[in-house]
Protein backbone atom coordinates (compact mmCIF):
# COMPACT_ATOMS: atom_id res chain seq x y z
CA UNK A 1 0.00 0.00 0.00
CA UNK A 2 1.74 3.47 -0.92
CA UNK A 3 -1.48 5.94 -0.63
CA UNK A 4 -3.91 5.76 2.66
CA UNK A 5 -6.98 7.52 1.86
CA UNK A 6 -8.05 9.40 4.89
CA UNK A 7 -11.90 9.34 4.54
CA UNK A 8 -12.75 10.08 8.71
CA UNK A 9 -12.37 13.40 10.78
CA UNK A 10 -9.01 14.81 10.66
CA UNK A 11 -6.82 14.65 14.49
CA UNK A 12 -5.67 18.65 14.31
CA UNK A 13 -2.42 18.52 15.07
CA UNK A 14 -0.03 21.34 16.76
CA UNK A 15 1.29 24.58 14.54
CA UNK A 16 4.78 23.14 13.29
CA UNK A 17 6.93 25.72 13.00
CA UNK A 18 10.74 26.14 11.78
CA UNK A 19 12.48 25.95 14.89
CA UNK A 20 10.12 22.66 15.16
CA UNK A 21 11.17 21.46 12.20
CA UNK A 22 14.91 22.16 12.86
CA UNK A 23 14.58 20.98 16.19
CA UNK A 24 13.74 17.96 14.37
CA UNK A 25 16.73 17.88 11.82
CA UNK A 26 19.76 19.22 14.04
CA UNK A 27 19.66 16.02 15.78
CA UNK A 28 18.96 13.94 13.38
CA UNK A 29 21.98 14.87 11.58
CA UNK A 30 24.04 14.70 14.13
CA UNK A 31 23.34 11.07 14.56
CA UNK A 32 23.43 10.66 11.01
CA UNK A 33 27.62 11.97 11.54
CA UNK A 34 27.96 9.18 13.85
CA UNK A 35 26.93 6.61 11.74
CA UNK A 36 30.57 5.32 10.25
CA UNK A 37 32.35 6.00 13.39
CA UNK A 38 32.18 1.99 14.51
CA UNK A 39 34.24 1.14 11.37
CA UNK A 40 36.69 4.41 11.70
CA UNK A 41 37.19 4.03 15.26
CA UNK A 42 38.12 0.03 14.62
CA UNK A 43 40.46 1.55 11.50
CA UNK A 44 42.48 4.10 13.62
CA UNK A 45 42.84 2.48 16.63
CA UNK A 46 44.30 -0.79 14.44
CA UNK A 47 46.44 1.65 12.68
CA UNK A 48 48.23 2.50 15.23
CA UNK A 49 49.67 -1.24 15.57
CA UNK A 50 51.44 -0.35 12.69
CA UNK A 51 50.43 -3.92 10.59
CA UNK A 52 49.01 -2.45 7.04
CA UNK A 53 47.42 -6.08 6.60
CA UNK A 54 45.31 -5.86 9.45
CA UNK A 55 44.44 -1.74 8.96
CA UNK A 56 43.43 -2.75 5.54
CA UNK A 57 41.25 -5.84 7.09
CA UNK A 58 39.43 -3.47 9.66
CA UNK A 59 39.15 -1.11 6.99
CA UNK A 60 37.81 -3.59 4.61
CA UNK A 61 35.73 -4.99 7.05
CA UNK A 62 33.95 -1.74 7.72
CA UNK A 63 33.48 -1.18 4.29
CA UNK A 64 31.78 -4.71 3.76
CA UNK A 65 29.50 -4.38 6.95
CA UNK A 66 28.21 -0.12 5.89
CA UNK A 67 27.46 -1.76 2.61
CA UNK A 68 25.63 -4.95 4.35
CA UNK A 69 23.76 -3.06 6.94
CA UNK A 70 22.82 -0.19 4.52
CA UNK A 71 20.88 -2.35 2.10
CA UNK A 72 18.51 -3.08 5.22
CA UNK A 73 17.82 0.34 5.88
CA UNK A 74 14.37 0.20 5.15
CA UNK A 75 13.53 -1.17 8.52
CA UNK A 76 14.76 1.78 9.63
CA UNK A 77 12.95 4.04 6.82
CA UNK A 78 9.63 1.65 7.19
CA UNK A 79 9.34 1.63 10.88
CA UNK A 80 9.48 5.30 10.83
CA UNK A 81 7.08 6.17 8.40
CA UNK A 82 4.49 3.67 10.04
CA UNK A 83 5.33 4.71 13.60
CA UNK A 84 4.60 8.38 12.67
CA UNK A 85 1.47 7.78 11.51
CA UNK A 86 0.12 6.14 14.07
CA UNK A 87 1.66 9.14 16.27
CA UNK A 88 -0.30 10.75 14.29
CA UNK A 89 -3.71 8.97 14.92
CA UNK A 90 -3.07 8.87 18.48
CA UNK A 91 -2.95 5.51 18.28
CA UNK A 92 0.06 4.31 21.50
CA UNK A 93 -0.96 0.38 20.60
CA UNK A 94 -0.36 0.74 16.74
CA UNK A 95 2.91 2.33 17.76
CA UNK A 96 3.93 -0.99 19.65
CA UNK A 97 2.85 -3.40 17.20
CA UNK A 98 4.61 -2.04 14.20
CA UNK A 99 8.28 -1.69 16.53
CA UNK A 100 7.01 -5.97 17.36
CA UNK A 101 6.68 -6.15 13.55
CA UNK A 102 10.10 -4.40 12.94
CA UNK A 103 12.04 -6.11 15.38
CA UNK A 104 10.56 -9.60 14.59
CA UNK A 105 11.50 -8.70 10.58
CA UNK A 106 15.35 -7.12 12.03
CA UNK A 107 16.46 -10.26 14.06
CA UNK A 108 14.90 -12.83 11.49
CA UNK A 109 16.71 -11.12 8.58
CA UNK A 110 19.82 -10.67 11.05
CA UNK A 111 20.09 -14.43 11.82
CA UNK A 112 19.87 -15.39 8.01
CA UNK A 113 23.12 -12.96 7.44
CA UNK A 114 24.56 -15.06 10.38
CA UNK A 115 23.43 -18.43 8.96
CA UNK A 116 24.38 -17.27 5.24
CA UNK A 117 28.33 -15.82 6.23
CA UNK A 118 30.32 -18.30 4.39
CA UNK A 119 29.27 -17.58 1.10
CA UNK A 120 28.70 -14.18 1.90
CA UNK A 121 32.24 -14.10 3.23
CA UNK A 122 33.40 -16.01 0.00
CA UNK A 123 31.94 -13.94 -1.71
CA UNK A 124 33.26 -10.92 -0.38
CA UNK A 125 36.85 -12.67 -0.86
CA UNK A 126 36.24 -12.73 -4.45
CA UNK A 127 35.25 -9.41 -5.23
CA UNK A 128 37.60 -7.46 -3.25
CA UNK A 129 40.66 -8.63 -4.75
CA UNK A 130 42.55 -8.19 -1.42
CA UNK A 131 45.72 -9.53 -0.68
CA UNK A 132 45.65 -12.61 1.41
CA UNK A 133 47.28 -11.41 4.71
CA UNK A 134 44.28 -8.69 4.18
CA UNK A 135 41.43 -11.51 3.31
CA UNK A 136 43.09 -13.76 6.42
CA UNK A 137 42.11 -10.54 8.97
CA UNK A 138 39.31 -9.97 7.29
CA UNK A 139 38.21 -13.40 7.62
CA UNK A 140 38.66 -12.84 11.52
CA UNK A 141 36.72 -9.87 11.67
CA UNK A 142 33.96 -10.64 9.36
CA UNK A 143 32.93 -14.11 11.18
CA UNK A 144 33.07 -12.27 14.73
CA UNK A 145 31.39 -8.89 13.72
CA UNK A 146 28.67 -10.91 11.58
CA UNK A 147 26.85 -11.86 15.25
CA UNK A 148 26.17 -8.53 15.50
CA UNK A 149 23.48 -8.26 12.79
CA UNK A 150 20.52 -9.18 14.27
CA UNK A 151 21.40 -6.54 17.12
CA UNK A 152 22.24 -4.12 14.27
CA UNK A 153 18.45 -4.23 12.24
CA UNK A 154 17.15 -4.74 16.01
CA UNK A 155 18.56 -1.07 16.12
CA UNK A 156 17.02 0.14 13.41
CA UNK A 157 13.85 -0.84 14.00
CA UNK A 158 14.41 0.96 17.49
CA UNK A 159 15.81 4.14 15.99
CA UNK A 160 12.35 3.62 13.22
CA UNK A 161 10.35 4.20 15.97
CA UNK A 162 12.12 7.01 17.71
CA UNK A 163 12.11 8.59 14.88
CA UNK A 164 8.54 8.40 13.99
CA UNK A 165 8.14 10.19 16.65
CA UNK A 166 10.07 12.81 16.37
CA UNK A 167 11.93 12.51 19.41
CA UNK A 168 15.42 12.71 17.18
CA UNK A 169 17.11 13.74 20.55
CA UNK A 170 16.47 10.17 21.67
CA UNK A 171 17.72 8.65 18.55
CA UNK A 172 21.04 11.16 18.62
CA UNK A 173 21.39 9.60 22.95
CA UNK A 174 21.16 5.91 21.30
CA UNK A 175 23.73 6.83 18.38
CA UNK A 176 25.96 8.19 20.69
CA UNK A 177 26.04 5.30 23.30
CA UNK A 178 26.55 3.09 20.50
CA UNK A 179 29.75 4.89 19.36
CA UNK A 180 31.24 5.54 23.11
CA UNK A 181 30.63 1.66 24.02
CA UNK A 182 32.45 0.77 20.91
CA UNK A 183 35.47 3.62 21.25
CA UNK A 184 35.97 2.54 24.76
CA UNK A 185 35.74 -1.20 24.27
CA UNK A 186 38.44 -1.22 21.11
CA UNK A 187 40.57 1.06 23.16
CA UNK A 188 40.62 -1.53 25.94
CA UNK A 189 40.69 -4.70 24.14
CA UNK A 190 42.71 -3.72 21.23
CA UNK A 191 45.61 -1.31 23.14
CA UNK A 192 45.10 -2.56 26.66
CA UNK A 193 44.62 -6.34 26.26
CA UNK A 194 46.43 -6.66 22.49
CA UNK A 195 43.67 -8.51 20.68
CA UNK A 196 44.41 -6.76 17.35
CA UNK A 197 41.50 -7.16 14.99
CA UNK A 198 39.56 -9.86 17.44
CA UNK A 199 39.41 -6.82 20.04
CA UNK A 200 38.23 -4.63 17.15
CA UNK A 201 35.48 -7.00 15.62
CA UNK A 202 34.69 -7.82 19.50
CA UNK A 203 33.94 -4.21 20.39
CA UNK A 204 31.48 -3.54 17.63
CA UNK A 205 29.64 -6.60 18.37
CA UNK A 206 29.05 -6.04 22.03
CA UNK A 207 28.52 -2.13 20.87
CA UNK A 208 25.78 -3.46 19.18
CA UNK A 209 24.18 -5.36 21.62
CA UNK A 210 24.48 -2.53 24.58
CA UNK A 211 22.72 -0.13 21.92
CA UNK A 212 19.84 -2.82 21.27
CA UNK A 213 19.60 -3.25 25.40
CA UNK A 214 19.81 0.67 25.92
CA UNK A 215 17.42 1.49 22.93
CA UNK A 216 14.72 -0.79 24.24
CA UNK A 217 15.08 0.79 27.68
CA UNK A 218 14.36 4.17 25.68
CA UNK A 219 11.18 3.16 23.93
CA UNK A 220 9.92 1.36 27.37
CA UNK A 221 10.70 4.40 29.08
CA UNK A 222 8.92 6.37 26.26
CA UNK A 223 5.81 4.42 27.02
CA UNK A 224 6.12 1.31 24.41
CA UNK A 225 6.22 -2.52 25.44
CA UNK A 226 6.85 -4.07 22.09
CA UNK A 227 6.88 -7.56 23.53
CA UNK A 228 3.46 -7.30 25.38
CA UNK A 229 2.33 -7.49 21.67
CA UNK A 230 0.44 -10.82 21.14
CA UNK A 231 1.56 -12.94 18.46
CA UNK A 232 -1.65 -12.82 16.54
CA UNK A 233 -1.23 -8.95 16.55
CA UNK A 234 2.74 -9.32 14.95
CA UNK A 235 1.12 -11.55 12.59
CA UNK A 236 -1.96 -10.17 11.39
CA UNK A 237 -2.31 -10.51 7.51
CA UNK A 238 -3.27 -7.09 6.80
CA UNK A 239 -1.02 -4.79 8.81
CA UNK A 240 2.00 -7.65 7.78
CA UNK A 241 1.54 -7.24 4.24
CA UNK A 242 1.38 -3.97 3.91
CA UNK A 243 4.88 -3.81 6.42
CA UNK A 244 6.72 -5.92 4.06
CA UNK A 245 5.15 -4.33 0.71
CA UNK A 246 6.79 -0.80 2.08
CA UNK A 247 10.36 -2.54 3.77
CA UNK A 248 10.49 -4.37 0.02
CA UNK A 249 9.51 -0.68 -1.77
CA UNK A 250 12.11 0.84 0.07
CA UNK A 251 14.65 -2.25 -0.67
CA UNK A 252 14.60 -2.04 -4.07
CA UNK A 253 14.94 1.51 -3.47
CA UNK A 254 18.14 1.49 -1.69
CA UNK A 255 19.69 -1.66 -3.43
CA UNK A 256 18.54 0.21 -6.95
CA UNK A 257 20.99 3.58 -5.21
CA UNK A 258 23.75 1.44 -4.23
CA UNK A 259 24.23 -0.04 -7.87
CA UNK A 260 24.31 3.69 -8.70
CA UNK A 261 26.85 4.00 -6.51
CA UNK A 262 29.04 1.11 -7.30
CA UNK A 263 28.47 2.16 -11.21
CA UNK A 264 30.04 5.51 -10.53
CA UNK A 265 33.03 4.18 -8.66
CA UNK A 266 33.25 1.27 -11.25
CA UNK A 267 33.30 3.97 -14.57
CA UNK A 268 35.64 5.92 -12.60
CA UNK A 269 37.96 3.72 -12.41
CA UNK A 270 38.31 3.20 -15.79
CA UNK A 271 39.97 6.73 -16.19
CA UNK A 272 42.67 5.71 -14.20
CA UNK A 273 44.48 5.85 -10.92
CA UNK A 274 44.85 9.58 -9.79
CA UNK A 275 41.66 10.38 -11.71
CA UNK A 276 39.77 7.30 -9.12
CA UNK A 277 41.67 8.95 -6.08
CA UNK A 278 40.26 12.51 -7.24
CA UNK A 279 36.80 11.45 -7.50
CA UNK A 280 37.21 9.33 -3.81
CA UNK A 281 38.29 12.46 -2.26
CA UNK A 282 35.43 14.27 -4.04
CA UNK A 283 33.10 12.01 -2.91
CA UNK A 284 33.81 11.99 0.71
CA UNK A 285 33.72 15.96 0.55
CA UNK A 286 29.37 15.12 -1.18
CA UNK A 287 28.77 12.45 1.63
CA UNK A 288 29.79 15.37 4.44
CA UNK A 289 27.67 17.82 3.17
CA UNK A 290 24.79 14.89 2.60
CA UNK A 291 25.19 14.62 6.67
CA UNK A 292 23.50 17.62 6.69
CA UNK A 293 20.67 16.88 4.16
CA UNK A 294 19.97 13.78 5.77
CA UNK A 295 18.81 15.01 8.81
CA UNK A 296 15.72 17.01 6.80
CA UNK A 297 14.72 13.66 5.23
CA UNK A 298 14.32 12.55 8.40
CA UNK A 299 12.29 15.73 10.02
CA UNK A 300 9.94 15.38 7.12
CA UNK A 301 9.28 11.76 7.82
CA UNK A 302 7.91 12.26 11.25
CA UNK A 303 6.45 15.53 10.51
CA UNK A 304 4.69 14.22 6.98
CA UNK A 305 3.99 10.94 8.95
CA UNK A 306 2.45 12.43 11.50
CA UNK A 307 0.47 14.90 9.40
CA UNK A 308 -1.04 11.44 7.57
CA UNK A 309 -1.87 9.90 10.48
CA UNK A 310 -3.89 12.68 12.38
CA UNK A 311 -5.28 13.38 8.67
CA UNK A 312 -4.48 16.80 8.82
CA UNK A 313 -4.07 18.19 4.76
CA UNK A 314 -3.24 21.26 6.50
CA UNK A 315 -0.21 20.00 8.46
CA UNK A 316 1.16 17.85 5.70
CA UNK A 317 0.98 20.67 3.93
CA UNK A 318 2.70 22.80 5.77
CA UNK A 319 5.43 19.92 6.87
CA UNK A 320 6.18 19.30 3.35
CA UNK A 321 6.79 22.89 2.11
CA UNK A 322 8.97 23.71 5.14
CA UNK A 323 11.02 20.42 4.93
CA UNK A 324 11.82 21.29 1.20
CA UNK A 325 12.64 24.72 2.47
CA UNK A 326 15.06 24.46 4.57
CA UNK A 327 16.14 21.45 2.94
CA UNK A 328 16.80 23.46 -0.23
CA UNK A 329 18.28 26.73 1.71
CA UNK A 330 20.88 24.21 3.05
CA UNK A 331 21.40 22.49 -0.65
CA UNK A 332 22.66 25.84 -1.41
CA UNK A 333 24.80 26.69 1.63
CA UNK A 334 26.60 23.37 1.77
CA UNK A 335 26.79 23.44 -2.28
CA UNK A 336 28.41 27.29 -1.91
CA UNK A 337 30.50 26.56 1.23
CA UNK A 338 31.99 23.09 -0.41
CA UNK A 339 32.59 25.56 -3.50
CA UNK A 340 34.03 28.10 -1.50
CA UNK A 341 36.62 25.39 0.66
CA UNK A 342 36.35 22.68 -1.27
CA UNK A 343 40.54 23.08 -2.54
CA UNK A 344 41.35 23.28 1.16
CA UNK A 345 39.64 19.95 1.98
CA UNK A 346 41.25 18.39 -1.40
CA UNK A 347 44.44 19.73 0.17
CA UNK A 348 43.79 17.80 3.85
CA UNK A 349 42.26 14.76 2.60
CA UNK A 350 45.57 13.86 -0.06
CA UNK A 351 49.42 15.35 -0.33
CA UNK A 352 49.71 13.83 -4.16
CA UNK A 353 49.69 16.75 -6.56
CA UNK A 354 48.54 15.13 -9.23
CA UNK A 355 45.66 13.44 -7.29
CA UNK A 356 45.29 17.44 -6.00
CA UNK A 357 45.48 19.15 -9.80
CA UNK A 358 42.54 16.77 -10.88
CA UNK A 359 40.05 17.16 -7.84
CA UNK A 360 40.30 20.97 -8.40
CA UNK A 361 39.14 20.39 -11.90
CA UNK A 362 36.63 18.16 -10.71
CA UNK A 363 35.56 20.12 -8.03
CA UNK A 364 32.91 21.93 -9.40
CA UNK A 365 30.84 18.92 -9.78
CA UNK A 366 31.55 18.03 -6.38
CA UNK A 367 30.45 21.43 -4.87
CA UNK A 368 26.84 21.00 -6.66
CA UNK A 369 25.95 17.71 -5.44
CA UNK A 370 24.32 18.87 -2.18
CA UNK A 371 21.98 21.22 -4.06
CA UNK A 372 21.06 18.45 -6.31
CA UNK A 373 20.72 16.54 -3.73
CA UNK A 374 18.23 18.92 -1.44
CA UNK A 375 15.02 17.97 -3.33
CA UNK A 376 15.31 14.34 -3.77
CA UNK A 377 16.52 13.73 0.27
CA UNK A 378 13.69 16.34 1.49
CA UNK A 379 11.35 14.48 -1.00
CA UNK A 380 12.13 11.00 0.47
CA UNK A 381 11.08 11.97 3.74
CA UNK A 382 8.06 13.31 2.59
CA UNK A 383 7.30 10.11 1.00
CA UNK A 384 8.35 7.77 3.78
CA UNK A 385 6.37 9.22 5.66
CA UNK A 386 3.24 9.04 3.38
CA UNK A 387 4.20 5.51 2.66
CA UNK A 388 4.32 6.16 -1.15
CA UNK A 389 6.82 4.33 -1.24
CA UNK A 390 6.24 2.33 -4.76
CA UNK A 391 6.00 5.12 -6.17
CA UNK A 392 9.31 6.28 -4.63
CA UNK A 393 10.76 2.84 -5.62
CA UNK A 394 9.50 3.26 -8.98
CA UNK A 395 10.94 7.08 -9.79
CA UNK A 396 14.46 5.77 -8.72
CA UNK A 397 14.51 3.21 -10.70
CA UNK A 398 13.40 5.24 -13.35
CA UNK A 399 16.35 7.68 -12.37
CA UNK A 400 18.89 5.30 -12.67
CA UNK A 401 18.13 4.51 -16.16
CA UNK A 402 18.21 8.16 -16.98
CA UNK A 403 21.58 8.26 -14.83
CA UNK A 404 22.45 4.90 -17.69
CA UNK A 405 21.15 6.81 -20.25
CA UNK A 406 23.34 10.25 -19.61
CA UNK A 407 26.54 8.03 -18.64
CA UNK A 408 26.68 5.99 -22.23
CA UNK A 409 25.47 9.79 -24.20
CA UNK A 410 28.23 11.31 -22.61
CA UNK A 411 31.02 8.92 -22.88
CA UNK A 412 30.17 9.04 -26.38
CA UNK A 413 30.65 12.27 -26.60
CA UNK A 414 34.54 12.15 -25.17
CA UNK A 415 33.25 14.01 -21.81
CA UNK A 416 35.39 10.97 -19.77
CA UNK A 417 35.39 11.91 -16.29
CA UNK A 418 33.58 14.90 -16.33
CA UNK A 419 30.61 13.41 -18.05
CA UNK A 420 30.27 10.88 -14.98
CA UNK A 421 30.06 13.77 -12.39
CA UNK A 422 27.27 15.13 -15.07
CA UNK A 423 25.70 11.72 -15.20
CA UNK A 424 25.52 11.38 -11.92
CA UNK A 425 23.84 15.31 -10.90
CA UNK A 426 21.73 14.18 -13.54
CA UNK A 427 20.60 10.88 -11.65
CA UNK A 428 20.38 13.85 -8.45
CA UNK A 429 17.46 15.64 -10.17
CA UNK A 430 15.87 12.95 -11.98
CA UNK A 431 15.07 11.25 -8.07
CA UNK A 432 13.71 15.15 -6.73
CA UNK A 433 11.92 16.42 -10.29
CA UNK A 434 10.12 12.85 -10.67
CA UNK A 435 8.99 12.81 -6.97
CA UNK A 436 8.07 16.98 -7.27
CA UNK A 437 5.70 15.79 -10.46
CA UNK A 438 4.03 12.78 -8.88
CA UNK A 439 4.01 14.81 -5.35
CA UNK A 440 0.16 16.61 -5.91
CA UNK A 441 -1.09 13.51 -7.38
CA UNK A 442 -0.50 11.41 -4.20
CA UNK A 443 -1.41 14.21 -2.26
CA UNK A 444 -4.71 13.97 -3.31
CA UNK A 445 -4.94 10.28 -2.96
CA UNK A 446 -4.40 10.60 0.52
CA UNK A 447 -5.85 13.79 1.24
CA UNK A 448 -9.40 13.83 -1.19
CA UNK A 449 -10.86 17.44 -1.70
CA UNK A 450 -14.47 16.21 -0.70
CA UNK A 451 -13.07 14.38 2.63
Amino acid sequence: MTTRTMTTAAVPLAPLTNRRILALAVPATLASVTTPLIGFVGATVIGRLGDAALLGAVALGGVVFDAIFWSFGCLRMATAGLTAQAVGARDDVEVARTLARSLAAGVLIGLLLVLAQVPIAALVALISGASPEVLAGLAIYFHIRIFAAPFTLANYAILGSVLGRGRTDLGLLIQVAINLTNIALTLALVIVFGLGITGAAIAALVADMAGTAFGLAVVHRLGTRPFAVGRADVLDPAALARTLKINADVLIRTLALVAAIVLFSAVGARFGDVTLAANAVLWNLFLIGGFFLDGFTVASEAACGQAVGARDRHAFAVAARLSLLWSLGFGVAVSAVSLAAGSAFIDTVTTNPEVRLAAYGYLPFAAAAPFFAALPFAMDGIFVGATWTRAMRNLMLVAVVAYLLALVGFQALGWGNAGLWGAFLLFLAARGIGQAVVYPRLRRGTFPENA
